[in-house]
């Protein structure tokens, strides 16, 4: 094998806070060779991106390697010289961040900052900028390079990104999770492009996710990070296939795979929490949260073991964890609920449409003619019923979360009446009543946005209990240790602010802050998609759990699907702003389904050893939402599309049984 590209041999990174060194990596040691994927997995606070920070060496200034070294290409990276190291990024080593609109810079157009990013002697500028474009799937390269970051969709900026990391042919891209807020065709995408773009340039990748389906997809070696400890290595398949750690199976087993749902299983998320910098226990780091924890785990840090070379974990009983020994218990499946009926309906939207203006381009303004309009959504009809929940997918762009501000009333709704057990809803929020504000809520995808960070988690909680529940403030401080309980918090929660809270802590302060007035309707809006899968699971367990106990209806928006399908009890698939397929959850994902549906199952990354279906590539975006396909919307990147029927003539609703339906010209008994 070649001579490694980059060498962390037993390194440990600290940070300096109030006069004391924390430990946020110890004695990590990997090696990474040319043309290699190598992942890097665990939960929030495991050290994942300090690792990748580190690399690059760019920790901030009270972070420093205290112990060991990181080699490129044989040279110890932190003795180098500042030039150096500007040179080796310049040239060698690139970073994609995960927020790709956040790095760019917001005053610049997409053109003049790939030219920043260009070698010496790289020829002409807009020619090496539109060659860098279209290597990144981008094929109309001078309209990109002339707008600005905020006119391109979440999947463009990130190919800027990627183009600008491309610039002078690297040797490593390190990519600190660059797909988490990207749909899962968007995902699939960018994920297609950086294999091809590795096996054309023969680049490494150092690809940092707590997304375990996105590293299986792409990576063809792993390492499991947690507290600061590198707990197993091994290649992807053995991982995936012969996990060896405790905390490994546990990441494993928190992750909902396509065709589970709550009736079947129960999810299994590790109990607790990766410890604080401070807090590091003295045995080994993964032990108070270990089933299978024995007191010399307790007392004696483990080191690294395996069965050979090429898997490596730091775990006391691995050899019996080979042999079978059962980490995690089964949990007992969910018991059935009683079946709904039609009576037990709590919202009903019907012919919802919401439009907006779109700018007016300068010519327009010259002719003094009107700015066109963008339909977000256009005539949804949905019913959400006691006790049930009905999952709402799609792309970024679809009207998921539009559809969402029209039932809440943040956003008045062009046409369409929503009704509420049975009573007409106004359609703006400030002209209905708090019995309705009590009866509806939602719970954002971003608990940041929602939560006052002024505010402590009990002041937090006690506000919808006095100004919608009318209760007292001794009924409400008791109330608020009660809800604490539900979402399986203890009560010295109820005196922090949300900057002492973890992201799973906070999502779940969310949910309990909507459950305090105990809804009829509760909306769901991207909810989990940021959270690290055991975090996930967690949530998902206590949002059934709530169900069942107060028989509440759900509105489950989200863009991943085997989520969705876990969860949903009925699935409405959406497309520019029209529904395309809805039914029972099972049916929907199973064939016949609509092709969109199809390409975005497909685009799921799996981490399950069976063949995954041919990924099904939708190459470009979104149409623009001021310009409507005529037809069906979906027949520009249809990979069904079966000609002038599809540009011209709307899709016929389709009964596929069962309460099921497809909005397209195929006809069914040819997608069985």
């Amino acid at each position: 094998m070649s001579a490694p590209l980059l060498e962390l041999d037993n390194v440990t990174v600290s940070y300096r806070r109030q006069e004391r060194w924390l430990d946020a990596l110890r004695d990590v040691s990997l090696l990474l060779h040319p043309g290699q994927r190598y992942g890097l997995v665990g939960e929030s606070g495991s050290g994942k991106s300090t690792l990748a920070l580190a690399v690059m060496r760019y920790l901030s200034e009270n972070g420093v390697v205290r112990q060991g070294a990181i080699r490129w290409e044989g040279q110890d990276l932190w003795a180098l010289d500042e030039e150096a190291v500007a040179g080796i990024w310049r040239r060698d080593l690139k970073l994609v961040p995960q927020n790709a609109l956040a790095a760019l810079n917001p005053a610049m157009r997409v053109g003049a900052q790939l030219a920043e990013a260009l070698p010496p002697g790289h020829g002409e500028t807009a020619a090496a900028i539109a060659n860098l474009l279209r290597r990144v799937g981008i094929a109309d390269p001078d309209r990109v390079a002339a707008s600005f970051p905020h006119q391109l969709s979440g999947g463009m900026q990130q190919r800027v990104m990627i183009a600008m990391a491309l610039a002078g042919e690297p040797k490593l891209l390190v990519m600190d999770e660059p797909t988490t807020n990207l749909d899962v065709t968007t995902e699939a995408v960018i994920l297609d492009l950086v294999r091809d773009l590795v096996q054309e340039s023969g680049a490494s990748v150092l690809y940092v996710s707590h997304n375990l389906g996105v590293i299986r997809d792409l990576c063809d070696r792993v390492a499991v990070l947690y507290a600061g400890e590198l707990v197993e290595d091994a290649p992807a398949s053995d991982l995936y296939g012969r996990p060896l750690h405790p905390y490994t199976l546990g990441l494993l087993n928190s992750v909902p795979r396509l065709g589970q749902t709550k009736m079947g299983m129960t999810l299994q998320p590790i109990p607790g929490g990766i410890p604080r910098l401070e807090e590091t226990p003295a045995g080994c780091v993964f032990a108070p949260r270990c089933p299978a924890a024995t007191a010399l785990c307790h007392a004696e840090r483990p080191g690294m073991g395996g069965p050979g070379p090429g898997h490596r974990v730091r775990c006391h009983r691995w050899q019996e964890i080979t042999a079978g020994l059962p980490v995690w218990q089964p949990v007992p499946s969910r018991e059935q609920p009683a079946a709904a009926d039609a009576d037990a309906r709590v919202l009903e939207a019907s012919g919802v449409a919401k439009s907006f203006s779109v700018g007016r381009s300068l010519a327009q303004v010259l002719r003094r003619q009107p700015g066109g309009r963008a339909q977000a959504v256009d005539q949804v009809s949905l019913a959400a019923t006691r006790g049930r929940t009905l999952g709402i997918v799609g792309e970024s762009g679809s009207g998921k979360t539009t559809l969402a501000r029209c039932l809440m009333g943040l956003a008045v709704p062009d046409r369409g009446e929503v009704t509420l057990l049975g009573v007409r809803l106004a359609p703006d929020v400030s002209d209905r009543d708090r019995d309705v504000l009590r009866k509806l809520q939602m719970v954002f995808q971003n608990p940041d946005d929602a939560l006052n960070p002024y505010h402590t988690v009990g002041e937090t909680l006690q506000r919808p209990l006095v100004r919608l529940g009318g209760a007292s403030g001794a009924e409400a401080q008791q109330a608020v240790i009660d809800l604490l309980a539900a979402v399986r918090l203890g009560p010295e929660f109820a005196g922090r602010v949300p900057s002492q809270l973890s992201g799973g802590e906070k999502q779940r302060v969310a949910i309990a802050r909507v459950f305090a007035t105990r809804p009829d309707l509760v909306i769901f809006d991207e909810a989990v998609s940021a959270l690290d899968v055991s975090v996930q699971a967690a949530v998902l367990n206590l949002i059934n759990g709530l169900q069942t106990e107060r028989g509440s209806a759900y509105l489950f928006i989200s863009h991943d699907l085997a989520v969705v399908g876990y969860l949903a009890d009925e699935v409405m698939v959406m497309y520019f702003g029209q529904v395309v397929e809805h039914g029972p959850a099972q049916a929907v994902l199973n064939p016949p389904y609509h092709p969109y549906t199809e390409a975005l199952l497909s685009a799921i990354p799996r981490i399950d050893a069976e063949a995954a279906p041919d990924r099904i590539r939708l190459e470009s975006d979104l149409p623009s939402a001021g310009h409507l396909p005529t037809g069906c919307r979906f027949h520009t990147r249809c990979p069904r599309f079966l000609g002038e029927v599809c540009r011209t003539q709307n899709p016929p609703w389709q009964d596929a049984g069962g309460g099921h339906r497809i909005r397209c010209h195929i006809e069914l008994t040819l997608t069985r």
